[in-house]
């Protein structure tokens, strides 16, 4: 199966009113144990790559191309997509390497700001058939302290796409980025009152904080891109802990690894079959 582009795989969960995950990538472990959970469900993925994570690597191009190789091989529709990317270079250097798709993250700019750089971002991916995600109403911090009064309106929102001309808009309705516990509670009315209002599919970030009948609520709502990334880490990091504690005398790095990409599949495929099956 070939990479595909994310229009192609957003434009499946539309039509057939589901949500399509995206997780995000850390390492080339995390990218395998990614796509073999997407392969074990037999369902379609976006794999991202944040402006950490490029900052981790040391740059876009050596995880870029390790991902974009992967997604190459998989037996399921895999797209490679920019997550979050605050720095317009960034977005057009992933643009230029052949991504699927780029967020540009100008929530933190004024208005008429976030509109004209998120503009020049859409000109120019959108000439190179490059679908983007924007975010309007910032999402809550890493921190993950909540901000009820920070939700995306639908009347700017909808100004805002037909401003920008993007294809997808990552909106706050009450998740939180890096929350650990699975406490928060969305918005429910204001994410029907953006799909009504929106021709464009919603994203909700900071999925992780989102327990599953609410997540489950949100995309009967409207909600078509989940993004999660902490929780998954959590699965990671947890069978990295319970290999070394069992296998104290491990030098070799190849095999606790090991063990956190395999921790990934199952819940990696969970995942996906219950975003799939709201549709």
């Amino acid at each position: 199966m070939p990479l595909v582009s994310t229009r192609e795989i957003m434009a499946e969960a539309v039509v057939g009113s589901y949500g399509q995950g995206a997780f995000n990538v850390l390492h080339l472990e995390t990218i395998e144990g990614l796509i073999s959970g997407a392969e074990h469900a037999e369902l379609p993925l976006i794999l991202q790559i944040s402006e950490n994570c490029v900052a981790y690597h040391g740059g876009l191009e050596p995880i870029a191309t390790a991902t974009l190789a992967a997604a190459r091989a998989a037996e399921v529709p895999i797209a490679v997509h920019l997550d979050h990317a605050e720095s317009e270079e960034l977005a057009i250097a992933a643009i230029d390497l052949g991504f699927g798709s780029v967020m540009y993250d100008g929530a933190k700019l004024d208005y008429p700001d976030n509109v004209a750089a998120t503009r020049r971002i859409s000109d120019y991916a959108h000439e190179r058939g490059v679908y983007v995600e924007a975010e309007l109403g910032e999402v809550g911090g890493k921190d993950g302290a909540h901000a009820p009064g920070v939700l995306t309106d639908p009347q700017e929102a909808a100004s805002f796409v037909a401003e920008t001309a993007v294809d997808a808009l990552a909106v706050a309705v009450g998740s939180s980025h890096a929350m650990t516990e699975r406490s928060a509670a969305l918005n429910l009315e204001r994410i029907a009152e953006l799909h009504a209002a929106l021709e464009v599919p919603l994203v909700l970030h900071g999925s992780s904080g989102v327990a599953d009948p609410v997540l489950v609520q949100g995309i009967a709502a409207g909600m078509r891109k989940i993004n999660v990334s902490t929780h998954l880490n959590g699965f990671f990091t947890r069978a990295v802990r319970e290999y070394l504690a069992e296998h104290p005398e491990t030098v070799d790095s190849r095999k606790y690894l090991a063990a956190g990409r395999a921790a990934l599949v199952p819940e990696v495929a969970r995942l996906l079959r219950l975003f799939h099956e709201r549709g």
